[in-house]
């Protein structure tokens, strides 16, 4: 389902959005909260430079609020609509959500954002090969 030359296997994988072929993070693992934004600063496959420009991913803050927003509507409809609690409840389902998949939101936004800039090249991808 996922395969490489799709955006989404990029997104999801937090791979280079050019080749595919290397984490774009110093550590895979968003959850290593030390070092959440640490990036590589080129692929070594492609050399495709990450950050473009100075605070090139300040406009994944857009991203992360609108993921924020549908992380927080998921939570709201699981916790009042399916196991029929109270807004109070609910309220801390939406807060302890945010918390715990704060991490995981910041490489999402972070992932969306280059991807909308840089489009899979398989004659990179081969560079590597």
């Amino acid at each position: 389902m996922l395969k490489k030359g799709n955006k989404l296997y990029s997104v999801l994988t937090g791979t280079c959005p050019k080749c595919h072929g290397e984490s774009m993070y110093a550590n895979p693992n968003p959850y290593y909260l030390g070092a959440v934004y640490k990036m590589h600063e080129r692929c070594s496959i492609c050399n495709t430079k990450y950050k473009m420009e100075p605070s090139f991913f300040y406009g994944a803050m857009y991203v992360s609020y609108g993921l924020g927003v549908a992380f927080s509507v998921a939570a709201f409809i699981i916790s009042f609509v399916f196991f029929g609690s109270g807004m109070i409840t609910a309220f801390i389902a939406i807060v302890m959500t945010l918390i715990l998949f704060m991490p995981l939101i910041m490489r999402l936004a972070r992932n969306i954002w280059i991807n909308f800039f840089i489009n899979y090249d398989p004659s990179a991808a081969q560079q590597g090969a």
